[in-house]
């Protein structure tokens, strides 16, 4: 069967990409930037469409598709988002339409309320385009997700692990139906071509109808954690979406959109689908200890901080890939290596999350905790694998631009929040006869405010990026 994937390379599409082929499907996966494909998934049953569906240009899909799945949400804050996700879905159903697509399905959000947020206003009404469609379209309607790597669990996880007592807003008293991201998967995959869901939508939930409040203690009791919770009906939604953002890994842009979300119910209207298509539905706390499980063996597939709506930025990896040579200021260091290039690679590879930067930890946390009261990503979102990463992904303040070990080149460009632009690369190289590291960090400014910056830092640059390669090339 062929099929059609948009948002490949985001966290739903990342779970679903290999269920499929293992099935023997053959996969057409759309994404904005293939630099940001995960090379592991790479499959000779799986084809690669670069493209922006808010400007499609001469993008063509395959006549013959069989079932195209609709991926793509945003999360991301200005006044025009809604628009722009109806662009985006009305550019979609114009190709497709022109193939043999017989049946298309969205994953979309509950709207059960009669009042709803702004970004479930623009699911449902971006479902509303796609079931004008010719093509039938099998809306399938989810809550909170949780699996290892999720937005939700990952904030709730911030939340119970770090604050032993909560002083919390008056939207956790709010009811939903989270749903493990197991059960999320086998609704896409089992509902494909089944006709007698097309042209209709079903709310999908797990067995648990819960407060935001019971989940926090649910997790903690999950991870034998005593917590104590007090709710505070005065906290307004701006105080709500600051406290989010400074305890947890999430943006301020999305803590604002997840706690307009937050105050609406969202429970699943009663429906028969699970029971159709023989899905065992998981409960609450088994999704936390399966998500558990997946974290302890490294085995996270995918996870909202490599998205770009963890940063508030929507930067094109292939812009920033080349470092400037000329209008910038540098830091080189240097490092013979010799046989220990290996595990030297290693070490790099290891950087950030919970490894941290080698020297000086207590400086990066700090320059993080700057970061955050400034509107920036700080060090909280961390690494997605402790030994694996991709171009694309976050690591703390920084996103991967490249990953290559066959060269041993590792280039991360910044995203806190700068007076310019700035790199840090690693790399082995030969010089003079003998291999060695390069760490090279790099800065663009901008304008005076630049320059005065990369000054007023040398001497914490000089203690940092020495002891930094210093005990990088410490081999045991």
């Amino acid at each position: 069967m062929k099929i059609l994937i948009t948002g490949a390379n985001g966290y739903i599409g990342q779970r679903l990409i290999p269920v499929l082929l293992e099935e023997g499907h053959e996969l057409y996966c759309c994404v904005r930037n293939s630099q940001r494909f995960v090379s592991d998934t790479i499959h000779a049953n799986m084809h690669v469409i670069e493209t922006d569906f808010l400007q499609p240009g001469d993008t063509t899909f395959p006549e013959d598709i069989d079932v195209a799945y609709y991926l793509i949400h945003s999360m991301s804050s200005g006044k025009d988002f809604e628009k722009l996700e109806a662009e985006s879905a009305v550019n979609f159903i114009r190709l497709l339409e022109k193939t043999s697509c017989k049946q298309l399905i969205y994953l979309t959000g509950i709207v059960n309320e009669q009042h709803l947020s702004q970004h479930l206003s623009s699911r449902l009404a971006v479902e509303n385009i796609l079931n004008k469609s010719t093509v039938p379209l099998t809306a399938l309607r989810a809550g909170i997700i949780v699996g290892s790597g999720s937005a939700s669990f990952e904030i709730i996880r911030d939340l119970v692990e770090k604050l032993p007592v909560m002083v919390t807003p008056k939207w956790l008293n709010t009811l939903c139906q989270p749903i493990a991201i197991r059960n999320v998967i086998q609704f896409l995959n089992r509902v494909r071509l089944k006709e007698n869901t097309f042209g209709k939508n079903f709310d999908i939930g797990g067995p648990d109808v819960l407060s935001y409040k019971n989940m926090l203690l649910q997790f903690a009791e999950v991870r034998k954690l005593k917590r104590k919770i007090f709710i505070l009906p005065i906290m307004t939604p701006r105080l709500s979406s600051y406290w989010l953002y400074f305890v947890t890994s999430t943006s301020y842009s999305l803590a604002v959109n997840l706690v307009d979300s937050m105050k609406i119910n969202v429970v699943c209207r009663p429906n028969d689908l699970a029971a159709e298509l023989n899905i065992s539905l998981i409960s609450y706390k088994e999704a936390v200890e399966i998500a558990f499980e997946k974290i302890e063996q490294q085995m996270v597939l995918s996870s909202w901080k490599d998205a770009f709506i963890s940063s508030n930025s929507h930067i094109d990896l292939a812009k920033y890939v080349e470092v400037p040579l000329h209008g910038v200021f540098k830091d080189v260091k240097w490092r013979e290596v010799g046989e220990t290039q290996d595990q030297v690679m290693s070490n790099v590879w290891s950087i950030g999350g919970e490894k941290g930067w080698y020297y000086a930890n207590s400086l990066w946390k700090v320059r993080g905790l700057m970061d955050k009261f400034v509107g920036g990503v700080g060090l909280r979102r961390g690494r997605t694998n402790t030994s694996e990463i991709q171009a694309g992904d976050a690591l703390d303040f920084w996103r991967v631009l490249v990953a290559d070990k066959k060269r041993k080149r590792l280039l991360l460009f910044a995203e806190m929040k700068l007076p310019g632009e700035a790199w840090l690369e690693f790399r082995i190289l030969k010089k003079n006869h003998k291999l060695q590291l390069r760490q090279t960090a790099t800065f663009r400014p901008k304008g005076l405010w630049g320059r005065l910056y990369w000054m007023a830092m040398l001497p914490f640059h000089y203690f940092i990026f020495s002891g930094m390669i210093r005990n990088i090339c410490k081999v045991d």
